[in-house]
């Protein structure tokens, strides 16, 4: 007979509370090698098959060690806690006659025993909020201080993103961390991130479709070091092209919107985009492809201001016509004499090519400038 050995825990005393009808939050301290022992870093990244995996910022050396400072000075308050998604392994025992009182019937404290990995198991929690914190206090020279911890449990990584997300909303996120992680998040966001999930699940097929015109060309928070000399335009470039051009009446995406269901025609939407972009990608093919200093073709103020031509010279095609592209193509060759995008000046802007910054100023005045052009040399052609 073959005797199971029971796996380790470590037990601690917490506060249960009881936020909603079976959701608990559980508060309680930690040391830094416990906080570590118990919980990792999901940084991230895509596996082999292209999916997203992890979902933490990359660590911020500078505030890290600022963070360290202060831990390693006189007198420490560290009132931040550190948030972390907990398995469902976990088991919560209250505590013998506890009962809730009459002014604070949602606590409950006990004890809770989380599962500790063995050999080389993972750790059985995630960081969901306070990755800097964390690795401050594993560099501190005191490794005892207990800190605040409130945890949750979920086996569910996109709940682990979700709240990811919703913690970080108010503070300084990068802004390609964030729309990476924006169409993994299947609950209902804030209005402010709704209106750019869409945009930024385009930007994922745009960027991973091998028949898309910037296939491998866009720079995303998980994009490695092996792909990022190829990776030559911002995700957050593409994301707000899209999202000019869907919230804009007078944008080619804005009919695909339903408003009054919340809706979107995400396949004439991709496209619309993928015709465009690729008819561009033909018409400037010593552009295409570069480092934005060496062509604003690929600079965000070129992506933005090519963006708005879109919208001028896409809205009125039928996508189904076999001669969109050609249509598009002829297009694009009105305003083609006139652009600058790797030598020379743009005169009539009074700045030299790799002078044109991403500022809204610049970009307003690059659109303006190359839709005029167009407008121009279509009443010419007449």
């Amino acid at each position: 007979m073959t005797t199971r050995t029971k796996r380790p825990t470590l037990d601690r005393r917490a506060l249960r509370l009881e936020q909603t009808n079976g959701t608990y939050l559980y508060v309680f301290s930690l040391t830094a090698p416990e906080i570590l022992q118990l919980a990792g870093i999901s940084r991230v990244s895509r596996d082999e098959a292209g999916e997203l995996i992890g979902y933490q910022r990359p660590e911020v050396r500078n505030h890290v060690n600022e963070i360290v400072e202060y831990l390693d000075s006189d007198n420490v308050v560290f009132p931040n806690p550190i948030i972390i998604a907990l398995p469902s392994t976990v088991r919560f025992v209250s505590s013998r006659g506890t009962k809730p009182n009459t002014t604070d019937e949602a606590a409950c404290n006990g004890t809770l025993e989380i599962p500790l990995p063995v050999g080389n198991e993972p750790q059985p929690g995630w960081i969901v909020d306070g990755q800097q914190r964390t690795l401050a206090l594993a560099k501190a020279r005191r490794q005892d201080l207990p800190v605040l911890v409130t945890a949750f449990i979920t086996d569910d990584v996109d709940v682990q993103r979700d709240q990811f997300m919703r913690i970080n909303n108010t503070k300084p996120l990068p802004r390609g961390l964030v729309t990476e992680l924006l169409p993994s998040i299947t609950s209902p966001l804030p209005p402010r991130l709704a209106a750019s999930q869409i945009p930024s699940a385009l930007c994922d097929i745009l960027n991973r479709d091998e028949s898309s015109p910037f296939a491998g060309l866009i720079r995303r928070s998980s994009t490695n070091k092996t792909e990022r000399s190829q990776a030559v335009i911002t995700d957050t470039s593409i994301v707000k092209m899209v999202k000019d051009s869907l919230n804009s009446s007078g944008g080619c995406l804005y009919p695909y919107r339903n408003f009054t269901t919340g809706e979107t025609d995400s396949l004439s939407v991709l496209r619309t985009v993928t015709i465009y972009w690729a008819c561009v990608r033909e018409t400037f093919p010593d552009a295409w492809g570069l480092p934005p200093e060496k062509s604003r073709l690929m600079h965000g103020a070129g992506i933005r201001a090519m963006g708005r031509l879109m919208d001028k010279i896409m809205s009125p095609l039928n996508l189904d016509d076999v001669l969109t592209s050609k249509v598009v193509m002829a297009e694009l060759e009105l305003v083609a004499p006139c652009c600058r995008w790797t030598a020379g000046s743009w005169d009539e802007l009074g700045r030299s090519w790799d002078a044109v910054e991403n500022t809204t100023r610049h970009i307003n005045e690059l659109s303006n400038y190359l839709i005029r052009v167009h407008t121009q040399a279509k009443m010419a052609r007449r």
